[in-house]
């Protein structure tokens, strides 16, 4: 069965990027340490990346994500969905205005421009396809940004969270938790390695 994943590294102050993030900043000042877990030779680092990477039937970003991974100081060959693992899944973009050109032609993109619960509905059609193409169960990941996957979360379209809990305290940043109704969360698993706490929650 197709489940919707948020999948996205946070500081223990509760930041998926550091301050002042841009297209040629991504992740913001400081930043860059939300993800050392991805590029960790820890056996259990690598073991959350490729399992995650390898349930991804479809993955769901914002624009201004899109922008920085697209831009010209984002993904190529060695760095990109996965770390390692440039782009096998496709990638659905909420956006209100589709861009003009794609530098990463190679990857498969489709841009939704009405909304995330379309983008989502989009992806899951798309992840349901090779789920039944590959003859096993894949997911749709909302990779972010914090603001998608927030969004997505207030609008009840999550149905599991996965968290990787940095040792880092950012200070300030786009936050992944802002106001909002509460919501009571199950936990289904704690894996704790030399570089972060990666936590896997069902939301309900």
């Amino acid at each position: 069965m197709t489940r919707i994943i948020a999948d996205i590294s946070m500081s223990l102050d509760g930041y998926v990027t550091g301050p002042d993030p841009g297209p040629n900043n991504g992740l913001g000042t400081g930043g860059d340490a939300l993800h050392t877990w991805a590029f960790s030779d820890d056996p259990d680092d690598l073991r959350v990346l490729r399992e995650g990477t390898a349930r991804s039937g479809a993955v769901v970003l914002g624009r201004r994500l899109f922008d920085v991974v697209d831009g010209p100081g984002g993904w190529d060959d060695t760095v990109g969905y996965g770390a390692g693992e440039v782009g096998a899944p496709p990638f659905v973009v909420v956006t209100g205005s589709p861009p003009t050109t794609v530098r990463l032609t190679a990857l498969d993109w489709t841009f939704v421009s009405t909304g995330l619960a379309d983008a989502v509905a989009a992806a899951r059609g798309r992840a349901e396809a090779a789920s039944r193409e590959r003859g096993e169960d894949l997911d749709v990941v909302l990779m972010g940004g914090g603001a998608t996957i927030g969004s997505a979360l207030a609008a009840r379209l999550v149905e599991v969270l996965s968290l990787h809990l940095a040792p880092v305290i950012l200070g300030a940043g786009t936050p992944l938790f802002t106001d909002g109704a509460p919501r009571a969360l199950v936990q289904r698993s704690v894996t704790a390695t030399t570089t972060a706490t990666h936590l896997v929650y069902d939301v309900g």
